[in-house]
C-alpha cells in the first residue's frame, strides 16, 4: 500500500473543517501483448498492464462457480464477497469493455461487459491509498473499509443525476459505479467522520474511451 503523500502532497489528517479537493483523471495509452492476458498477479492492475482478447476457458468458470453467469454477475459477485471469502488462485480484473479472469493454473477467460454499460470502482481515502488503473476484484484494497458515504454522480453534458444519496463501501474499501457508457460524470463522496467533521472529494470520471480508468484510487476525502 502507498501513503498518498507520494501521490497528492501530505496526507490530510481527521481535523478542522471540511475542505473539498478535486481530481481530474489522465488518460493514456493501453500497452496490449498479442495474443496474452497479462494480468497482474497481485494488487491492482496500472496502466500498460491491459489484456489482449482471449478465447473464454469454459473449465475455469465452471470451476469457480461462473458457469452460465454474464460479466456484470460475476463482478457483482465478486465486489461484494467478504475479504476472507475472496478466492485466492483467481485474478479477476475489469477493463473498459470486458472482464478478464485467470487462475493459478494459468487458464484464462474474458467476457463483455455491457454494451451500454462502464464499470468503475472507486476507494475514496482519507490517509492512504495505491496507484489503480483498472480495478482487481480480487486483490485490490482500499483504506475505508465498510463505512457509509454520501455519493454523488452527475452527467456532465445534461446534468443528469446518474446516482444520490448513502452507499457503503464493501469490504475491500470500493464502492462499484454501473454507469451509462460515452459520458463524463461528476463524481462526490462526502465522509461524516465521527470525530464530527465532514470529509469531501470529488473527481471528473470519463466512461468514454477504451482506456479510460475501471479503478479510481485517486479520491481523497480532506
Amino acid at each position: 500500500m502507498t501513503n498518498s503523500s507520494n501521490l497528492h502532497g501530505p496526507a490530510t489528517p481527521f481535523s478542522g473543517g471540511p475542505r473539498r479537493r478535486t481530481v481530474r483523471l489522465p488518460r493514456r495509452s493501453l500497452m496490449i501483448g498479442a495474443g496474452l492476458l497479462p494480468l497482474v498477479i497481485a494488487g491492482c492492475g496500472t496502466r500498460g498492464s491491459a489484456p489482449a482478447a482471449v478465447a473464454g476457458d469454459q473449465d475455469l468458470l465452471q470451476e469457480h462457480g461462473f458457469a452460465g453467469a454474464e460479466a456484470r454477475e460475476i463482478i457483482d459477485r465478486l465486489e461484494a464477497l467478504p475479504l476472507a471469502g475472496r478466492p485466492q488462485n483467481l485474478i479477476a480484473s475489469v477493463a473498459a469493455t470486458s472482464l478478464q479472469l485467470q487462475d493459478d493454473a494459468g487458464r484464462v477467460a474474458e467476457l463483455p461487459l455491457p454494451e451500454e454499460q462502464f464499470y468503475l470502482s472507486v476507494a475514496p481515502f482519507v490517509e492512504t491509498t495505491h496507484e489503480c488503473a483498472f480495478h482487481s476484484l480480487t486483490t485490490c484494497r482500499g483504506e475505508l473499509r465498510r463505512r457509509e458515504l454520501i455519493v454523488n454522480v452527475v452527467d456532465g453534458s445534461s446534468g443528469e443525476i446518474l446516482e444520490e444519496g448513502p452507499r457503503t463501501t464493501h469490504d475491500n474499501g470500493f464502492i462499484g459505479f454501473w454507469l451509462p457508457r460515452g459520458i463524463t460524470a461528476d463524481l462526490s463522496f462526502t465522509l461524516d467522520d465521527p470525530a464530527g467533521a465532514d470529509y469531501a472529494g470529488s473527481a471528473t470520471i470519463s466512461t468514454q474511451a477504451e482506456d479510460d480508468l475501471t479503478c479510481l484510487t485517486s479520491l481523497q476525502l480532506t
